[in-house]
């Protein structure tokens, strides 16, 4: 298979040129005009060689190839910088951003052939291969939210999550995408990572496989997560929506189950995640406040055209009171059915938290324990039928 080239530059006689000249050479030829597109087919297309201009609008090269060598997708690409800057700082500062070879607009075509073909065999054959359709993994995606906060939206999906690979031994990631509120960092003994940070401040073109496995956690349960800040300053990146979507899709790729943490209400990230979801969980609690607001939210949940019958509520009763309705009665009042009902164990989760661990694994035999990986097994026998 002949090799891959991609040219980055915004002149397009240099692009059609050089292309052409590569091309002739046997080499299979990809042109981006500018950083941003240019970032984009490098990570889509993985090739085997970047030949980068310096001096372009918007997006230099000297950027393009700090986030080249930044995304493990293609921190090893050879890159060789093809501009007219002659200067000796220019091209120190091309090998500081990390780039392999520097030449000089213009070069004689042998000197260029010359230099790429040193640079690929240097690189050899590459590590990774681009992923294909057929080995990519297609995983099941569970959303969970609520109409406001402190109602188990956490707890209940790092139970789901720890309940699921506890069950089924497969591959399971955790994902709290409330970026500012974190929590589960804490409960679960962890250091906090900037990954989400590091994904959602980004380009969406730049959210590629690799970069969102390196961004990972592993916990002793055998979960991966992928954890949320906890300064309430980052709460303003749940803007970047399309970053939220691009995430999700790699997610869907590493694992067999994807469990997401999506919060609060429907902001526009949570929109556009909620018909990506094979299922989706509302959580409640058994007062009128809860109850209504709910009503409100599983209304406009299918407004986005998804069909109410695909939304669970799960009434989550976190507190012994006698103020705490019936299950009946909420779901009469709900207008909605109530698929699991979860009873008070405030010991159980004060110990869950002292360990470090999800209730499930604590004390599986727990009564609150086994009604929550009921609701594991649930969702095994729905991929099953």
């Amino acid at each position: 298979m002949a090799e891959k080239i991609l040219i980055i530059d915004d002149d397009l006689d240099t692009l059609r040129l050089v292309g052409l000249m590569l091309q002739r050479q046997g080499y299979e030829i990809s042109v981006a005009a500018n950083g941003e597109l240019g970032l984009g087919k490098a990570f889509e297309e993985r090739p085997d060689l970047i030949l980068l201009d310096v001096m372009m609008p918007d997006l230099d090269g000297y950027e393009v190839a700090r986030r080249l060598r930044k995304n493990p997708a293609t921190s090893n690409t050879p890159i060789l910088m093809f501009t007219a800057k002659t200067q000796l700082d220019d091209k120190v500062t091309g090998f500081e951003v990390g780039a392999d070879d520097y030449l000089t607009k213009p070069t004689h075509p042998t000197e260029l052939q010359a230099h790429v073909k040193a640079l690929l065999a240097r690189s050899g054959s590459k590590e990774a291969l681009p992923l294909t359709k057929s080995r990519e993994q297609n995983g099941y995606i569970i959303g969970i939210l609520s109409a406001r906060g402190g109602l188990g939206v956490s707890m209940l999906a790092a139970n789901i999550a720890a309940g699921l690979i506890s069950r089924s031994q497969a591959e399971t990631i955790l994902v709290e995408l409330t970026p500012g509120q974190g929590m589960l960092a804490l409960e679960l003994g962890l250091t906090y990572q900037k990954g989400l940070n590091e994904l959602l401040e980004g380009n969406p073109v730049e959210i590629t496989r690799e970069q969102v496995q390196v961004s990972l956690t592993s916990h002793t349960s055998g979960l991966k997560l992928l954890l949320a800040s906890e300064n309430p300053r980052d709460v303003t990146l749940i803007t970047k929506a399309a970053n939220y979507e691009v995430l999700l899709n790699r997610l869907a790729t590493l694992a067999q189950f994807i469990v997401l943490d999506l919060g609060i209400g429907l902001p526009t990230f949570v929109q556009k995640l909620l018909p990506m979801c094979n299922e989706r969980i509302v959580v409640l609690e058994g007062s009128p406040g809860s109850i209504h607001q709910t009503r409100k939210l599983i209304d406009e949940i299918a407004q986005l055209g998804l069909d109410r019958k695909s939304i669970n509520a799960v009434l989550n009763n976190r507190v012994r009171s006698e103020a705490q309705m019936p299950w009946m009665q909420v779901q009469e009042q709900l207008g909605h059915s109530i698929t699991s009902t979860l009873t008070p164990a405030p010991e159980l989760f004060n110990q869950a938290t002292r360990l470090h661990t999800p209730a499930v694994l604590c004390q599986p035999t727990n009564v609150t324990s086994q009604q929550l990986l009921k609701i594991a097994d649930s969702i095994l026998e729905h991929i099953k039928a």
